[in-house]
C-alpha cells in the first residue's frame, strides 16, 4: 500500500521509518517548504495513495482534510488543537464519501488508559466526597495545553456520568514524550490513573496500525473503533 505523510517532522520522520512494517511504501511526504499553501495537495502527487497521516499543525487540518478527502484519500488524523474546526472536518469526510480516523493520541496504551478512567468515573460518580483532577506535561514544543489527550479523558469522565467539576491543569518543559494523570481525592484516600509515554514510537505506530485499518473504509472513526471495534465515531 502506498501512504502520503503530511507533516515531515520528528512525528512524520518516524511514520516514515517504521511505515514498511506495516505493508506501506511512502510515496508522498509534504511538509512547510512544499506545501506552504497547500500546493502539494493535487490529484498527481496523491495518484495511487492509499491513505494519508497528518502530523502536520493545527491551523491546517481543516484544509488538509477537506483537500485530500476531495481526491477521494482516506486519512488519519493525529494533530491536535483544531476542534474548533471539527463540524468543517466532519463534513468534509462526509461529502467526499471516505475514510478518516481520528485521536488525540494513538498510544495503544493510552486508549486503554480512556477506558479505566471512564470506568473509575463510572464507579465514583455518586460518591460526592470524591473530587477530580486531571494533570497533563509534554515537551516545550508542544502548541496546545491542555493537551488533546487530556481534554479526551475528560470528556471520557462526564460521558460515564461524573458530573462534579474536574480540576486541570498542564505543564510544558525539555523533551517530555508526555504523561496524563486523572485522580480522585477525599478525605479518606486517594485514586490515581497515570499514563506515561517514554518515546514517540507508540504514537507513530499506532497512527500506522489505523492507516493500516481505514484502507477501504467510509467514515468518521476513532482509534477506539481500531482497537475496540464499534460504529462511526460520535
Amino acid at each position: 500500500m502506498n501512504l502520503a505523510i503530511v507533516g515531515y517532522g520528528k512525528m512524520g520522520r518516524l511514520v516514515e521509518q517504521l511505515a514498511p512494517e506495516y505493508g506501506f511504501e511512502v510515496r508522498l511526504k509534504l511538509d512547510e517548504f512544499n506545501n506552504a499553501g497547500f500546493e502539494g495537495v493535487t490529484a498527481e502527487n496523491f495518484l495511487g495513495v492509499d491513505a494519508a497521516i497528518d502530523f502536520s499543525i493545527p491551523a491546517a487540518v481543516a484544509d488538509n482534510v477537506e483537500r485530500i478527502s476531495a481526491l477521494g484519500v482516506n486519512m488519519v488524523l493525529g494533530t491536535t488543537g483544531w476542534s474548533g474546526q471539527s463540524e468543517r472536518v466532519r463534513l468534509a469526510v462526509e461529502k467526499s464519501g471516505t475514510g478518516l480516523v481520528w485521536s488525540p493520541n494513538y498510544s495503544i496504551g493510552v486508549n486503554v488508559f480512556f477506558r479505566l478512567v471512564a470506568e473509575a468515573a463510572r464507579l465514583l460518580k455518586d460518591e460526592a466526597n470524591y473530587a477530580a483532577w486531571g494533570w497533563e506535561i509534554h515537551h516545550s514544543a508542544k502548541k496546545d495545553a491542555p493537551s488533546g489527550t487530556l481534554l479526551k479523558a475528560v470528556e471520557e469522565m462526564a460521558r460515564a456520568g461524573y458530573a462534579r467539576p474536574v480540576s486541570v491543569s498542564s505543564n510544558r518543559a525539555g523533551a517530555h514524550p508526555g504523561t496524563h494523570e486523572i485522580g480522585f481525592d477525599s478525605a479518606a484516600d486517594t485514586v490515581t490513573l497515570r499514563h506515561t509515554a517514554r518515546s514517540r514510537e507508540g504514537f507513530a505506530r499506532g497512527a500506522l496500525k489505523a492507516a493500516q485499518w481505514v484502507v477501504g473504509k467510509k467514515g468518521f472513526f476513532n482509534f477506539e473503533d481500531v482497537l475496540f471495534g464499534g460504529g462511526t465515531c460520535s
